[in-house]
């Protein structure tokens, strides 16, 4: 039994310390962060109405979680305002808990002001946990979210969920600016 334990932790160990080792260019990941936004606001309007007023927006195409007991997850992603390209980020983290399984699913942040945007870029090392004014929504969350009233911090989207894996918390995520090949 602790033979397996150990090895469910070195696999959750390689999944985030190791480099993708087929990390996307800067231009495939933008591509991809794109059409990841295109499908969240086509599939979400109360979405698309707070993006359209955010300031900007990070997204994460392709994050994996994994695990069992103990989990982990990863993505690259970025940061788009008026449009353009702002900044690459990836996200990481680790729990411990009663789970199981590999789950596929996109993540964006919609950043509301200059003020939840400036705590991205000046705290080496965003945590979820600490951001300041996250709204989490996901499909049937955001079917009751009031988005007249939302105007300061930061909404968080998950959608696209494939595969299977008990419960979807942030709790402990890292993001972090980094440099992605061209």
């Amino acid at each position: 039994m602790k033979t397996l334990h150990l090895s469910i932790i070195a696999t959750i160990a390689a999944l985030l310390l190791i480099p993708q080792a087929n990390a996307e260019s800067a231009s495939e990941l933008r591509r991809q962060s794109e059409k990841a936004l295109h499908r969240l606001y086509e599939n979400n309007p109360k979405a698309a109405t707070l993006g359209e007023r955010a300031v900007a927006v990070l997204v994460f195409p392709k994050v994996i979680k994994a695990g069992f007991m103990v989990a982990a997850q990863r993505g690259d992603g970025v940061l788009f305002k008026n449009g353009e390209v702002a900044g690459y980020y990836n996200m990481t983290s680790a729990g411990y808990g009663i789970q199981a399984g590999i789950q596929e699913l996109s993540y964006a942040l919609l950043f509301m002001d200059e003020n939840s945007l400036k705590y991205l870029k000046k705290s080496d090392g965003f945590d979820i946990g600490s951001a300041p004014g996250l709204v989490m929504g996901d499909q049937g969350f955001s079917g009751s979210m009031s988005v007249a009233s939302f105007q300061h911090g930061i909404a968080a989207f998950i959608w696209g969920q494939k595969g299977l894996m008990g419960g979807l918390g942030l709790q402990g995520t890292k993001i972090t600016r980094y440099t992605p090949s061209e």
